[in-house]
């Protein structure tokens, strides 16, 4: 009778699934100008700056893409998931495009003891896509706090768009990491002068 009612239950054990099936690969950031291996940097010889890992809305704050069919509308692109949520990996890509573009000593939040000569903080508003105009669109309000103008908090708004020819799991990461990209540079320019 129990070989019976073990056989029975071997073809639920197929049915049943714990969680979501993951996509066949998962999307990631690179930068353009990565730090290359082996580079030395000094505090003591270079200005050094914290970037902290930007806010998000909840519609980034999970690893699908966001697509944004009309002002109210949402929806997540099939198949498509990053390896992180997004505002990691848009902190790890500025930290590697402030390192090459800046020559700054870029400190983590664990570092953040060693008295940074700046702070870059903000909110990553876009990561995602827009429907309606085909486009990967990346949006950053970055604050920046200079050590050497105490109280002082310097705000801009910095935003890509790219255009794509699809919406789908193959098209996004690309545009998204072109647009990402294009932002960080920007914001490198900016903390650097």
């Amino acid at each position: 009778m129990k070989k019976l009612a073990i056989l029975a239950l071997l073809p639920l054990s197929a049915c049943i699934r714990l969680g979501a099936e993951p996509p066949p690969s998962l999307l990631t950031l690179t930068p353009a100008q990565a730090v290359p291996v082996g580079t030395a940097q000094d505090s003591g010889a270079a200005k050094s700056i914290l970037i902290s890992v930007p806010s998000v809305p909840q519609e980034l704050a999970v690893t699908r893409v966001p697509v944004h069919s009309t002002d109210t509308s949402l929806a997540y692109v099939k198949d498509a998931q990053w390896v992180e949520q997004p505002g990691r990996l848009f902190a790890r890509l500025l930290s590697d495009t402030v390192t090459t573009r800046t020559g700054r000593v870029v400190l983590s939040l664990r570092q953040s003891s060693v008295d940074p000569s700046s702070q870059l903080s903000g909110e990553l508003r876009s990561f995602g896509m827009d429907a309606t105009t085909s486009e990967a669109v990346v949006t950053f309000d970055a604050a920046l706090i200079r050590i050497d103008r105490p109280g002082a908090v310097e705000k801009r708004r910095f935003e890509a768009r790219v255009p794509v020819t699809a919406i789908d799991a193959a098209t996004v990461a690309p545009a998204i990491n072109q647009a990402a990209n294009q932002v960080a540079v920007e914001v490198a320019d900016w903390v650097g002068r």
